[in-house]
């Protein structure tokens, strides 16, 4: 029986966050894990994976994964999506960020075949959570200013950050000071979050979203002083230049269990995941200018 979108993400999630489980620099043979789990998956697939290594600390390698789909490496003109796969200490992390992580491992699946005229770059991080956010040793720090210095001409990069948590209970959403009364109190959408330096690449990819989905979604660009706003890879694209955006369930204002020892496997929803990263994948074919989706889609069931 062919699997379905939601099964494959229910067993990477369940992989990245029960048989592998709390992985960070604390846990070195369970980061590498992850990180080998990640490269197995995307070359099953029939994709070559660039091993990037960032640094070497107390003896231990850090490194993003990659993987380009579409048009050649060496085209001008790239859009980039990525996720991390390291958790906080302490935590399983099923929504943060094993979500984030298998939702680039099916849209590598759902893209295969991609014919573009930009590169679609999908990038695996080391390193999100603390004690190196912020810090140069961010593993999308390394990436970014790498690709400063290389001269990429990113057009957009999308941070895929916690997707698993949704809830139609009235009051189950919350929000920073005065956005409450802008947006609603069910948190049964997903959110694409920029600062007001990125707003017409969020309006460009809220638009192919919505287009292409049903699912509900909301917008927000503002200024990186609102909390949560800055809170993930996408900052390190800021710090360098370029235009760059989340895509998030917006983890503690809906999620009870985030950077918890409860952030499980059973407590996402991957139906609505499913329809989630459909849409992120369309939504990256049409930012990278293909034409039509590749054959895969005509095969996607969610149930």
């Amino acid at each position: 029986m062919e699997e379905t979108l939601e099964h494959r993400l229910r067993v990477h999630v369940t992989q990245l966050a029960t048989a592998i489980g709390e992985r960070n620099f604390w846990r070195p043979g369970t980061l590498a894990a992850a990180a080998d789990y990640i490269r197995s998956v995307w070359q099953s697939q029939g994709h070559q994976v660039s091993v990037l290594p960032c640094y070497t600390l107390q003896g231990q390698s850090c490194e993003n994964l990659e993987i380009t789909i579409g048009a050649s490496s060496d085209t001008p003109g790239i859009v980039l999506a990525g996720a991390h796969y390291d958790t906080v200490r302490g935590s399983p992390g099923a929504d943060d960020n094993a979500s984030g992580a298998a939702a680039l491992l099916e849209i590598a699946r759902l893209l295969e075949g991609l014919r573009s005229p930009r590169s679609l770059k999908l990038v695996a991080f080391v390193n999100e959570e603390p004690p190196f956010f912020r810090s140069r040793l961010m593993g999308s720090q390394v990436y970014a200013q790498a690709a400063r210095s290389r001269g990429d001409a990113i057009e957009v990069m999308l941070s895929l950050e916690m997707l698993g948590c949704y809830c139609e209970q009235a009051g189950s959403q919350s929000y920073p000071p005065l956005l409450r009364f802008l947006y609603p109190d069910r948190g049964d959408f997903i959110a694409f979050v920029s600062n007001l330096r990125s707003r017409g690449a969020l309006r460009r990819a809220v638009s192919a979203f919505r287009a292409q989905c049903d699912f509900p979604c909301q917008a927000l660009a503002a200024p990186t002083i609102v909390p949560g706003v800055g809170w993930s890879d996408q900052l390190s694209f800021w710090h360098e230049g370029y235009r760059a955006l989340m895509v998030t369930d917006t983890a503690f204002y809906r999620y009870p269990h985030y950077h918890s020892a409860r952030d499980t496997p059973e407590k996402l929803d991957y139906a609505a995941m499913a329809r989630v990263v459909e849409g992120l994948a369309r939504t990256l074919a049409v930012l990278a200018g293909a034409h039509a989706p590749p054959p895969e889609f005509a095969h996607t069931r969610h149930s």
